[in-house]
């Protein structure tokens, strides 16, 4: 019977409460979702893949999956990309799909300061099977379960519309700082038709600093550098009405190998309850060939307990090379200073 009433507080959560948006533990490695600022800038070439499993001792699936190209166009002073997102919630069986196309231009401040400027317009495809909801017109005073609940919605619904986003990105050779406004018109997500329910504005604050340190012993004679060592400290704040998240992190790059370590959560909420969501720990390997690849792990610090979620597994790819101008093939990439994850 709790199994029954837990379906169906599911389905009006479909229509009455605000969506929220899918999240990654390894956001840097997912920069155009993060920001459509990022799009191009790492001033190279670069193609992604981004994979979350959160919270599999629940029982249900929720998988969050996402992947982009983005290119830098030297002569244009712009970045262009392309993003696909996705999301499938086997409870709710309701998956999300997005395209998004992004833009950024650099503007230089300085030697080494720069600043970018980007905008996303996407398409987005939301579906749902209704075919295992249960009604409470269908629910007799026994407990028992009939066949029609009088509801008129079919097996399948459907929900498409189109959103955007827009950031700003300014860095020097040692610091970074972004903000970033996603869903900016509150587009309606509801499957109900002639109700209202808006998607939520999420407003994001990200940033960091890199320390450079002593460089590596492993000398590299193909291009006779030494391998980097760098310390990096970060934090992502994001608020999406009506729910409030910080990270905090730093990353040591000891080349060709990452370590991370990640706090999320709000400790204080000005007399509200808090809210230590997870506590994430990354290892990555960053070759000098391009290829990066990152592995994390949640553990869930909240009161849903870690027994019972089972945490979360986040894995990221990336590929990065130098394409294009031909006139460009040597020269020194003035890449971004954050995260490699």
């Amino acid at each position: 019977m709790k199994s029954i009433w837990i379906i169906v507080s599911l389905f009006f959560m479909l229509h009455s409460v605000n969506a929220q948006d899918m999240q990654y533990s390894q956001f840097y490695a997912a920069p155009i979702y993060l920001n459509p600022a990022f799009a191009g800038a790492s001033e190279m070439t670069r193609i992604g893949v981004n994979y979350r499993n959160q919270w599999p001792g629940l029982g249900q699936t929720l998988n969050s999956y996402s992947a982009y190209v983005d290119h830098y166009i030297f002569n244009l002073n712009s970045g262009i990309g392309l993003i696909v997102n996705g999301t499938q919630e086997s409870m709710a069986n309701l998956s999300t799909m997005d395209f998004g196309l992004a833009y950024s231009y650099r503007l230089q401040l300085g030697f080494d300061s720069f600043l970018r400027f980007g905008g996303q317009a996407s398409f987005v495809s939301r579906d749902a099977n209704f075919d295992n909801l249960v009604f409470g017109s269908q629910i007799d005073p026994n407990g028992n379960i009939g066949d029609f609940s009088g509801e008129n919605l079919g097996a399948d619904a459907k929900h498409r519309f189109l959103d955007y986003n827009f950031g700003v990105l300014y860095n020097n050779k040692n610091i970074w700082l972004g903000i970033s406004a996603h869903h900016v018109t509150q587009p309606n997500v509801t499957f109900i038709e002639g109700e209202y329910s808006k998607l939520p504005m999420k407003l994001s604050a990200h940033g960091g600093l890199k320390f450079d340190l002593a460089n590596g012993l492993a000398q590299n004679f193909y291009n006779n550098s030494q391998g980097a060592r760098e310390l990096v400290l970060a934090f992502n704040y994001k608020r999406q009405d009506p729910f409030n998240q910080l990270d905090l992190g730093a990353q040591l790059h000891l080349q060709p190998l990452v370590f991370g370590l990640w706090y999320r959560g709000l400790p204080t909420g000005n007399g509200a309850l808090p809210n230590n969501e997870s506590l994430i720990g990354l290892l990555g390997v960053s070759l000098s060939s391009g290829l990066d690849i990152g592995y994390s792990y949640d553990y869930t610090l909240s009161k849903l307990g870690q027994a019972n979620t089972g945490g979360a597994h986040e894995i990221s790819m990336r590929f990065s090379f130098l394409a294009g101008d031909s006139g460009q093939k040597g020269r020194k990439v003035t890449s971004m200073p954050c995260f490699k994850y």
